[in-house]
């Protein structure tokens, strides 16, 4: 299969990048890794008239740990997330996400930018960011604004960025002391799309109980969906099986995901609460180790 025709546009600034989705709008997309945007070209299921390269726009590839908070450039590619020592041992939550994202070539050109805003459901990076409480900076020659992962995931494949906007950098605050992560998937094959999974963190207290626990799941619905009455059962208690499995009923209570020739949404329902459990439990463990 072959791309329809566009014309290419080789932006080396954010200003030329922003003038240029200013000018075109919804005729043109925005081209970094090319790992979920270039396959719907070849299937012709997208067809902007423009695109817009930004793998040679400076400034947009930065890592780094800012105060109590990491900061993402749009650009970095997966394989520099997972490489990165600051993550592994700041933020071992995403280490384990990206890991699990494709196979090692797709990580090698895949940017986390890239993930966000094609906002697969069954993608490990916008339901590992939605549990970290990730910030969103976009920015367009009208200015720039931040959006939380609740505005920003709209549906399946869409987010709230504006044609004209550029997503700029993800900025999440660093895990608090004595927090156990944990993320879980199941797929049939190694870089298959997940059919269900789960990111955890836990926070413990003085005398080991969780004191705030984050929860998001993936392949669970149209969007990364943080549950917020499976998190409230667990705080105040001992993350043993008992509380792991009440809250795993309560993470799949209201969930109706999807089903297709690999499951059905029942089946996706039990696997995904299975998975809870498992990552809670999980989570719960390397709690302890920082404790």
């Amino acid at each position: 299969m072959k791309p329809p025709p566009f014309e290419y546009h080789d932006p080396r600034s954010v200003d030329e990048t922003l003038a240029l989705l200013a000018e075109y709008g919804e005729d043109a997309k925005v081209l970094a890794g090319g790992q979920s945007l270039v396959p719907l070209l070849n299937f012709r299921l997208a067809r902007p008239e423009r695109l817009v390269d930004i793998n040679n726009v400076a400034g947009l590839d930065g890592l780094r740990v800012d105060g109590g908070e990491l900061r993402i450039g749009a650009l970095v590619r997966h394989s520099a997330l997972d490489r990165s020592p600051n993550v592994a041992s700041r933020v071992p939550l995403l280490s384990d996400a990206v890991r699990l994202v494709g196979h090692v070539q797709i990580r090698n050109r895949g940017t986390v930018g890239g993930s966000v805003a094609h906002a697969d459901p069954a993608a490990e990076l916008p339901a590992a960011l939605a549990a970290l409480d990730a910030r969103f900076h976009v920015r367009s020659t009208r200015g720039e604004r931040v959006v939380r992962a609740p505005d920003l995931f709209v549906t399946h494949l869409t987010t709230s960025i504006e044609p004209d906007e550029l997503l700029m950098e993800i900025v999440l605050p660093l895990p608090a002391p004595r927090t156990g992560a944990a993320f879980v998937e199941f797929a049939r094959r190694h870089g298959d799309f997940a059919l269900g999974g789960a990111a955890v963190l836990l926070t413990g207290g003085n005398d080991g109980s969780v004191a705030r626990a984050s929860l998001a799941l993936l392949a669970a619905g149209p969007t990364p969906l943080r549950v917020p009455a499976a998190e409230q059962s667990l705080a105040g208690r001992r993350p043993d099986d008992d509380a792991a499995r009440e809250a795993a009923a309560l993470a799949v209570a209201e969930i109706e995901p999807t089903g297709d020739i690999h499951g059905s949404s029942d089946y996706r329902r039990g696997l995904i609460e299975a998975l809870v459990r498992r990552a809670i439990l999980a989570a719960a463990d390397r709690m302890k180790e920082t404790a």
